[in-house]
């Protein structure tokens, strides 16, 4: 039987989404190789780039003087964490099949590392 997201699987699931955010916003700097601003106009680089949206406009995402995407920006991090966990957030509070699903995998992940965590209990004892 499925169970339903309680609250506190809300608060774990916001991390997590922070966490993803974080994943997203190294991946994001590291791996890019082209620049993302290819002129000094904003309302230009919309439609040049493949990287440049318009949320990036709206929030004001830094970038350098050869227009890649900052990795040392608090500003880029920050943006980059609240977008993933407001989305997530709200995919779960709208649509109960996800939150249901993320509760079950912040339920399974927590018994795994139960689990895990016994298993070396018990092994150091056999030592």
């Amino acid at each position: 039987m499925l169970g339903e997201a309680a609250t506190w699987h809300y608060f774990v699931a916001a991390g997590l989404f922070a966490l993803l955010g974080a994943i997203g916003h190294v991946c994001r700097a590291v791996f890019n190789v082209l620049p993302d601003r290819v002129t000094d106009r904003p309302l230009m680089d919309l439609p040049l780039s493949s990287d440049y949206d318009l949320s990036d406009l709206l929030f004001g995402t830094e970038y350098d003087d050869s227009g890649y995407y900052r990795l040392d920006s608090l500003k880029n991090f920050r943006i980059s964490c609240m977008l993933s966990v407001v989305g997530g957030l709200l995919a779960m509070l709208f649509s109960p099949g996800v939150s249901i699903a993320m509760a079950w995998l912040i339920d399974r992940g927590l018994s795994w590392v139960w689990n895990l965590f016994l298993f070396r209990l018990h092994t150091i004892s056999l030592l």
